[in-house]
């Protein structure tokens, strides 16, 4: 028998503590994890390029029933979603280790929200993008 609420803690829009940190021009969703926030981390954003495809997604997201789980593709790469149950949902990010990011639905919802064309971040999330892609030289560098 599947529980019908979940306890564990997840992020959502009304937290106490700020951990959403900002969403850069690339839609990748800069976060505090367990409120450290010297090492904020990036997570993939929904990106789409029609309105069409932004309604289609978030129909599908909408339609989880617990268990089920959705693909979400980007440029490069995607990410999965899956639906824990009514109002818990994970975004599992693969690194050199997998991590799972619980949200509530509203808090999901939101953030995939910012995949709108005519979205645009605000001014101080511009830096955000500068550190991805200074992320980005590192890495190709010690490589």
């Amino acid at each position: 028998m599947t529980p019908s609420i979940s306890l564990a803690p997840r992020y959502r829009l009304d937290d106490e503590l700020p951990w959403l940190v900002g969403i850069d021009p690339a839609r990748y969703y800069w976060i505090t994890v367990n409120g450290d926030v010297n090492t904020p981390v990036a997570l993939p954003g929904l990106m789409v390029s029609p309105v069409s495809e932004l309604k289609q997604t978030i129909r599908r997201f909408r339609s989880l029933q617990p268990q089920q789980q959705m693909q979400v593709a980007r440029t490069a790469s995607s990410f999965t979603i899956h639906c824990i149950n009514s109002n818990c949902y994970a975004v599992e990010v693969d690194g050199e280790i997998p991590v799972w990011h619980l949200f509530d639905q509203e808090t999901l919802e939101s953030l995939l929200m910012s995949a709108h064309p005519d979205w645009q971040c605000a001014e101080r999330d511009i830096d955000l993008g500068r550190q991805m892609l200074m992320r980005s030289l590192e890495q190709s560098l010690v490589a």
